[in-house]
Protein backbone atom coordinates (compact mmCIF):
# COMPACT_ATOMS: atom_id res chain seq x y z
CA UNK A 1 0.00 0.00 0.00
CA UNK A 2 1.41 3.38 -1.38
CA UNK A 3 2.50 5.71 1.99
CA UNK A 4 1.13 9.13 2.92
CA UNK A 5 3.69 11.67 2.91
CA UNK A 6 2.56 14.73 4.93
CA UNK A 7 3.72 17.78 2.72
CA UNK A 8 4.54 21.50 4.69
CA UNK A 9 3.45 23.38 1.71
CA UNK A 10 5.01 27.06 1.49
CA UNK A 11 2.49 29.41 2.88
CA UNK A 12 2.46 32.03 0.15
CA UNK A 13 1.40 29.05 -2.31
CA UNK A 14 0.17 26.56 -0.65
CA UNK A 15 -0.96 24.22 -3.32
CA UNK A 16 2.26 24.35 -4.59
CA UNK A 17 3.34 20.59 -3.02
CA UNK A 18 0.65 19.61 -5.70
CA UNK A 19 2.15 19.67 -8.46
CA UNK A 20 4.52 16.97 -7.94
CA UNK A 21 1.75 14.36 -8.20
CA UNK A 22 -0.11 15.75 -11.17
CA UNK A 23 1.05 17.90 -14.59
CA UNK A 24 -2.30 19.64 -14.76
CA UNK A 25 -2.28 23.89 -14.10
CA UNK A 26 -2.62 24.28 -10.62
CA UNK A 27 -1.40 27.04 -8.02
CA UNK A 28 -0.19 29.41 -11.09
CA UNK A 29 -0.34 32.50 -9.16
CA UNK A 30 -2.00 35.56 -9.96
CA UNK A 31 -0.71 39.03 -11.58
CA UNK A 32 -3.74 41.40 -10.72
CA UNK A 33 -6.98 39.82 -12.70
CA UNK A 34 -4.78 37.41 -14.22
CA UNK A 35 -2.27 34.70 -14.36
CA UNK A 36 1.70 35.64 -14.19
CA UNK A 37 3.36 35.99 -17.76
CA UNK A 38 5.64 32.92 -17.56
CA UNK A 39 2.58 30.77 -17.10
CA UNK A 40 0.08 32.03 -19.68
CA UNK A 41 3.09 31.66 -22.29
CA UNK A 42 3.52 28.27 -21.26
CA UNK A 43 -0.05 27.37 -21.77
CA UNK A 44 0.31 29.20 -25.22
CA UNK A 45 2.94 26.91 -25.86
CA UNK A 46 1.06 23.78 -24.81
CA UNK A 47 -1.49 24.80 -26.99
CA UNK A 48 0.56 25.12 -29.83
CA UNK A 49 2.28 21.67 -29.32
CA UNK A 50 -1.30 20.40 -29.10
CA UNK A 51 -2.52 21.60 -32.36
CA UNK A 52 1.30 20.26 -34.11
CA UNK A 53 0.50 16.47 -32.74
CA UNK A 54 -3.46 17.10 -34.41
CA UNK A 55 -0.80 18.10 -38.01
CA UNK A 56 1.57 15.56 -37.30
CA UNK A 57 2.79 13.01 -40.20
CA UNK A 58 3.27 9.38 -39.33
CA UNK A 59 7.14 8.80 -40.45
CA UNK A 60 5.65 5.70 -42.72
CA UNK A 61 9.56 5.39 -43.89
CA UNK A 62 11.37 5.18 -40.94
CA UNK A 63 8.79 3.30 -38.98
CA UNK A 64 8.66 0.84 -41.97
CA UNK A 65 12.84 0.15 -41.74
CA UNK A 66 12.69 -0.06 -38.08
CA UNK A 67 9.56 -2.62 -38.66
CA UNK A 68 12.03 -4.65 -40.51
CA UNK A 69 13.81 -6.58 -37.69
CA UNK A 70 10.30 -8.38 -36.91
CA UNK A 71 10.93 -10.31 -40.16
CA UNK A 72 6.93 -9.86 -41.08
CA UNK A 73 5.10 -8.27 -44.24
CA UNK A 74 4.47 -4.82 -43.91
CA UNK A 75 0.91 -3.40 -45.50
CA UNK A 76 1.03 0.44 -46.40
CA UNK A 77 -2.23 1.45 -45.95
CA UNK A 78 -5.12 4.45 -46.45
CA UNK A 79 -8.25 5.51 -45.18
CA UNK A 80 -10.68 6.77 -46.99
CA UNK A 81 -9.84 10.56 -46.14
CA UNK A 82 -8.24 12.14 -49.13
CA UNK A 83 -6.41 14.51 -46.29
CA UNK A 84 -5.84 15.90 -42.88
CA UNK A 85 -8.58 18.32 -42.84
CA UNK A 86 -11.21 16.06 -43.98
CA UNK A 87 -10.39 13.47 -41.91
CA UNK A 88 -11.06 15.61 -38.66
CA UNK A 89 -14.34 16.83 -40.32
CA UNK A 90 -15.32 13.59 -41.39
CA UNK A 91 -14.50 10.70 -38.79
CA UNK A 92 -16.75 8.53 -40.71
CA UNK A 93 -14.02 8.33 -43.35
CA UNK A 94 -11.23 7.48 -41.01
CA UNK A 95 -12.79 4.14 -40.18
CA UNK A 96 -13.00 2.73 -43.95
CA UNK A 97 -9.96 1.63 -46.03
CA UNK A 98 -9.73 3.55 -48.96
CA UNK A 99 -10.38 0.71 -52.49
CA UNK A 100 -6.29 0.36 -52.90
CA UNK A 101 -5.90 -0.74 -49.65
CA UNK A 102 -9.38 -2.78 -49.18
CA UNK A 103 -7.32 -4.53 -52.58
CA UNK A 104 -3.87 -4.59 -51.37
CA UNK A 105 -5.12 -6.95 -48.40
CA UNK A 106 -7.39 -9.05 -50.50
CA UNK A 107 -4.07 -9.93 -52.59
CA UNK A 108 -3.28 -11.25 -48.50
CA UNK A 109 -3.58 -14.73 -47.24
CA UNK A 110 -6.02 -15.64 -45.36
CA UNK A 111 -4.51 -15.44 -41.39
CA UNK A 112 -5.95 -16.50 -38.31
CA UNK A 113 -4.06 -15.00 -36.18
CA UNK A 114 -3.00 -11.52 -34.76
CA UNK A 115 -3.01 -8.68 -36.95
CA UNK A 116 -0.69 -5.65 -35.44
CA UNK A 117 -1.66 -1.79 -36.94
CA UNK A 118 -0.26 1.67 -36.54
CA UNK A 119 -2.31 4.61 -37.33
CA UNK A 120 -1.30 7.96 -36.90
CA UNK A 121 -4.58 8.74 -35.13
CA UNK A 122 -4.60 12.54 -33.51
CA UNK A 123 -1.00 12.57 -32.98
CA UNK A 124 1.13 10.73 -35.10
CA UNK A 125 4.24 12.09 -32.93
CA UNK A 126 2.67 9.56 -30.16
CA UNK A 127 3.19 6.92 -33.23
CA UNK A 128 6.48 7.82 -34.16
CA UNK A 129 7.96 8.05 -31.08
CA UNK A 130 6.32 5.23 -28.98
CA UNK A 131 5.06 2.37 -31.30
CA UNK A 132 8.24 0.30 -32.44
CA UNK A 133 9.63 0.31 -28.73
CA UNK A 134 6.52 -1.29 -27.14
CA UNK A 135 6.29 -3.87 -30.51
CA UNK A 136 10.07 -4.95 -29.55
CA UNK A 137 8.56 -5.28 -25.81
CA UNK A 138 5.51 -7.21 -27.30
CA UNK A 139 6.30 -9.35 -30.45
CA UNK A 140 8.62 -11.43 -28.39
CA UNK A 141 6.03 -12.00 -25.34
CA UNK A 142 3.12 -13.20 -28.92
CA UNK A 143 6.21 -15.61 -30.41
CA UNK A 144 7.13 -16.68 -27.27
CA UNK A 145 3.26 -18.20 -26.64
CA UNK A 146 3.43 -19.50 -30.21
CA UNK A 147 0.92 -17.09 -31.43
CA UNK A 148 0.78 -16.31 -35.52
CA UNK A 149 1.09 -12.85 -36.62
CA UNK A 150 -0.56 -11.55 -39.61
CA UNK A 151 1.20 -8.92 -41.50
CA UNK A 152 2.06 -5.50 -39.59
CA UNK A 153 -0.20 -2.29 -40.95
CA UNK A 154 0.56 1.09 -41.29
CA UNK A 155 -1.90 3.36 -41.91
CA UNK A 156 -2.67 6.66 -42.32
CA UNK A 157 -5.74 8.71 -41.50
CA UNK A 158 -6.99 5.97 -39.80
CA UNK A 159 -9.59 5.83 -36.64
CA UNK A 160 -9.89 3.20 -34.10
CA UNK A 161 -12.33 1.49 -35.98
CA UNK A 162 -10.51 1.01 -39.31
CA UNK A 163 -8.63 -2.02 -37.61
CA UNK A 164 -11.75 -3.48 -37.63
CA UNK A 165 -11.92 -3.61 -41.69
CA UNK A 166 -8.44 -4.62 -42.10
CA UNK A 167 -9.01 -7.89 -39.52
CA UNK A 168 -11.50 -9.04 -41.37
CA UNK A 169 -9.87 -8.62 -44.60
CA UNK A 170 -7.23 -10.43 -43.13
CA UNK A 171 -9.08 -13.21 -41.53
CA UNK A 172 -7.68 -12.00 -38.43
CA UNK A 173 -8.96 -13.66 -35.21
CA UNK A 174 -8.09 -10.25 -32.90
CA UNK A 175 -6.42 -7.28 -33.71
CA UNK A 176 -4.30 -4.28 -31.72
CA UNK A 177 -4.37 -0.96 -33.13
CA UNK A 178 -1.48 1.27 -31.71
CA UNK A 179 -3.28 4.82 -32.21
CA UNK A 180 -1.73 8.33 -31.19
CA UNK A 181 -4.23 9.94 -28.93
CA UNK A 182 -6.55 13.37 -29.55
CA UNK A 183 -3.85 15.74 -27.44
CA UNK A 184 -4.07 17.16 -24.40
CA UNK A 185 -2.24 20.29 -23.35
CA UNK A 186 0.61 18.48 -21.26
CA UNK A 187 0.14 14.76 -23.39
CA UNK A 188 0.70 15.70 -27.13
CA UNK A 189 2.73 12.30 -27.34
CA UNK A 190 -0.32 9.95 -25.89
CA UNK A 191 -0.63 6.63 -27.81
CA UNK A 192 -3.57 4.11 -27.07
CA UNK A 193 -3.67 0.70 -27.78
CA UNK A 194 -6.68 -0.95 -28.80
CA UNK A 195 -7.49 -4.97 -28.62
CA UNK A 196 -10.80 -6.42 -30.38
CA UNK A 197 -11.53 -10.37 -30.09
CA UNK A 198 -12.86 -11.37 -33.78
CA UNK A 199 -13.10 -7.86 -35.48
CA UNK A 200 -15.38 -6.59 -38.11
CA UNK A 201 -17.32 -4.06 -39.52
CA UNK A 202 -19.40 -2.68 -37.51
CA UNK A 203 -18.81 -3.58 -34.32
CA UNK A 204 -18.53 -0.88 -31.55
CA UNK A 205 -16.14 0.36 -28.87
CA UNK A 206 -18.16 -1.47 -26.02
CA UNK A 207 -16.23 -4.32 -28.07
CA UNK A 208 -12.94 -3.08 -27.21
CA UNK A 209 -10.25 -2.89 -24.75
CA UNK A 210 -8.14 0.09 -24.31
CA UNK A 211 -4.80 1.24 -22.95
CA UNK A 212 -4.46 4.87 -22.58
CA UNK A 213 -1.69 7.22 -22.05
CA UNK A 214 1.06 5.34 -23.22
CA UNK A 215 4.42 7.71 -23.21
CA UNK A 216 7.41 8.10 -20.83
CA UNK A 217 5.43 10.96 -18.93
CA UNK A 218 2.34 8.47 -18.76
CA UNK A 219 1.95 4.58 -18.59
CA UNK A 220 5.79 3.54 -19.15
CA UNK A 221 5.34 1.19 -22.50
CA UNK A 222 7.68 -1.83 -21.03
CA UNK A 223 4.19 -1.55 -18.62
CA UNK A 224 1.48 -1.37 -21.43
CA UNK A 225 3.32 -3.96 -23.51
CA UNK A 226 3.02 -6.58 -20.33
CA UNK A 227 -0.60 -5.53 -19.83
CA UNK A 228 -1.45 -5.76 -23.48
CA UNK A 229 0.03 -9.57 -23.65
CA UNK A 230 -1.84 -9.93 -20.58
CA UNK A 231 -5.53 -9.03 -22.27
CA UNK A 232 -4.10 -10.77 -25.44
CA UNK A 233 -3.31 -14.15 -23.62
CA UNK A 234 -6.92 -13.23 -21.93
CA UNK A 235 -9.06 -12.42 -24.62
CA UNK A 236 -7.88 -15.37 -26.86
CA UNK A 237 -8.44 -17.89 -23.88
CA UNK A 238 -12.18 -16.30 -23.14
CA UNK A 239 -13.12 -15.53 -26.75
CA UNK A 240 -14.49 -12.43 -26.04
CA UNK A 241 -13.30 -8.69 -25.76
CA UNK A 242 -14.42 -5.58 -24.66
CA UNK A 243 -17.15 -4.76 -21.46
CA UNK A 244 -16.46 -8.88 -21.21
CA UNK A 245 -13.26 -9.12 -20.24
CA UNK A 246 -12.16 -7.70 -17.12
CA UNK A 247 -8.52 -6.90 -15.91
CA UNK A 248 -7.77 -8.34 -12.80
CA UNK A 249 -4.07 -8.43 -12.96
CA UNK A 250 -2.40 -5.74 -10.93
CA UNK A 251 0.43 -4.43 -13.36
CA UNK A 252 0.85 -1.26 -12.43
CA UNK A 253 2.97 -0.70 -8.75
CA UNK A 254 1.81 0.97 -5.70
CA UNK A 255 3.56 4.82 -5.81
Amino acid sequence: MAKLIKHQPHPDEPLNFLKEFTQARIALGSAGSSIPTKPALEFKLAHAHARDAVYSVMEVETLADALEQFHLPVLHLYSQAASREQYLQRPDLGRLLDETSVNRLADQIANDGIVLILADGLSATAINQNAVELLQLLIPKLRAAKLKLAPLCLVEQGRVAIADGIAAELGASLSVILIGERPGLSSADSMGAYLTYMPKPGLTDDSRNCISNIRPEGLPVAQAADKLFYLIQESLSRRLSGVALKDNEGLLPDK
